[in-house]
């Protein structure tokens, strides 16, 4: 009988692993090694335990010696070759240019650069073979210069997060949003299609808000009439009380309201320096996600029967964003932003 050249490393990783890895026939020789090792039981015995031929228990004991754990969890099995892998840079390239919409729309394709007709299910395989994946498409600003985003986050914004890391300033991130109340359609698990009500009011809360750029805590104001340049002023007066003593930045985008010399002069009179972003760059905004986050946590496939309770739900979201909501802002609010080349957008 060949003997197991097993060591205490390796045992303890298989009574760990022989009911836990994601490949079942990996398990399966996990648990004969296991067996082998720890029981007197015969190779026949452990080839009835675990429904496999006397032979193979052999095979995996030699495997084991020779190339341990390592060649337990090789597994060579690749899948049936398809007609379709003859073709695969050929489709690869015209899928590349102009991504299909549907399976269906992909089968039509195939059958029309190559003649080869398959069913949805096994285009949709072997397109996942091949590494597409279906994806919802984003959005790119038509203006937006990656270029000059590029050079704020290198030179304007490394500096100022630098000397807050240090603890000698404060960063926020600044920006509006305009809730219109109104039904926000979303994609849920469900049973069958569920069917949300639209308020009928068009009323909208405008909140005015700001994101501490390492502390991820929220402060922000409300109202339901505009947005102006005077309304921005009394935000600057109600940071920089929150904010008393250091330095203080803001980042913010290049609204009108925001860019008029009353916003200018007042954060000068207050020693607040604003960061304005390079022209259309939402995705560098922090707060932009926290709005998002907002519509997900209160505002998707609910209903609320007057513009109070609508109000009030958006605002316990926020007040709640700074105690309940902390750990999961904290995750959310990274300072890792989406940038964007021209490699990543289609010409289409």
């Amino acid at each position: 009988m060949l003997t197991l050249q097993i060591n205490e490393a390796d045992l303890s990783v298989l009574t760990y692993e022989k009911y836990l890895y994601p490949c079942l026939l990996v398990q399966k020789r996990l648990e004969v090694i296991h067996l082998r090792a720890l029981t007197q039981l015969s190779n026949q015995q452990i080839a009835q335990l675990a429904g496999v031929h006397p032979d193979t228990v052999t095979d995996y004991i030699r495997c084991y010696n020779q190339q341990g754990l390592a060649g337990l969890k090789a597994v060579g099995y690749q899948g049936q070759c398809s007609v379709l892998d003859a073709h695969q840079a050929s489709l690869q390239e015209a899928f590349h240019k102009q991504p299909p919409l549907s399976s269906n729309q992909a089968l039509a394709r195939i059958k029309a650069l190559t003649g080869i007709q398959r069913s949805p299910t096994q285009v949709r395989v072997w397109m996942k073979k091949i590494g597409l994946k279906y994806r919802k498409v984003g959005q790119i600003p038509a203006k937006a210069d990656p270029d000059k985003q590029q050079q704020w986050l290198t030179y304007t914004f490394s500096a100022v997060l630098q000397e807050v890391r240090e603890g000698q300033a404060h960063l926020l991130f600044m920006d509006s949003a305009h809730f219109v109340m109104g039904v926000f359609l979303c994609c849920v698990w469900s049973f069958s299609r569920l069917f949300i009500q639209s308020a009928a009011a068009r009323k909208r809360l405008n909140v005015l808000g700001a994101v501490d750029a390492l502390s991820k805590e929220v402060t922000f104001m409300t109202n339901t009439t505009y947005i102006t340049a005077q309304t921005v002023v009394s935000f600057l007066y109600q940071l920089r009380e929150k904010y008393p003593r250091l330095p203080l930045y803001i980042v913010l985008d290049n609204a009108r309201y925001q860019h008029c010399q009353l916003v200018k002069q007042t954060a000068e009179n207050l020693h607040i320096q604003l960061l304005f972003l390079p022209a259309y760059s939402p995705n560098l905004n922090l707060i932009e996600r926290l709005w998002k986050w907002v519509k997900k946590s209160c505002l998707y496939a609910c209903f609320y029967e007057d513009f109070a309770s609508f109000s009030t739900a958006i605002q316990q979201t926020l007040l709640k964003a700074n105690s309940t909501h902390q750990q999961q802002l904290q995750s959310l609010l990274t300072l890792n932003f989406q940038r964007f080349d021209k490699s990543v957008i289609h010409p289409v």
